[in-house]
């Protein structure tokens, strides 16, 4: 029982090794297209949809939130920075073990907590990134 617990503990790694290699460009993407978006809520946008894109990576995971929490800082939204450093903690200690709602945009507008519908487009980029 053990080994079995251990084997698939190491193909689990493999497996989220795999997606944060291969979903990165994606989020980075985003990441850019958030630097570069007019308007303060076109840029969370894409934060929000890099968000999608990387939650079940914790690397990336947390490094949208932290964007997240650099944009809230810069446009001095005090609801939306403290929920952040939530999110932060939460993203760096609870992704590895899977406790991520799917689809969920990350932001304060919505719960932590709640699964969401994803976008089309980011399933898309989701299912080439897990192959």
């Amino acid at each position: 029982m053990e080994r079995r617990l251990e084997l698939l503990t190491v193909a689990n790694e493999h497996f989220m090794n795999k997606f944060a290699k291969n979903i990165r460009p994606f989020v980075s993407l985003e990441i850019a297209a958030a630097a570069e978006a007019d308007g303060h809520s076109a840029s969370f946008m894409h934060l929000q949809r890099a968000h999608v894109l990387g939650q079940a990576s914790t690397r990336e995971h947390v490094r949208v939130h932290f964007r997240m929490l650099v944009w809230a800082l810069r446009h001095r939204r005090a609801r939306e920075v403290s929920g952040q450093v939530f999110r932060l903690l939460g993203a760096a200690t609870l992704t590895a073990i899977g406790m991520v709602p799917a689809g969920n945009t990350g932001g304060t507008n919505g719960s932590p907590f709640q699964k969401m519908a994803v976008a089309p487009d980011l399933a898309i980029l989701i299912t080439m990134a897990q192959r």
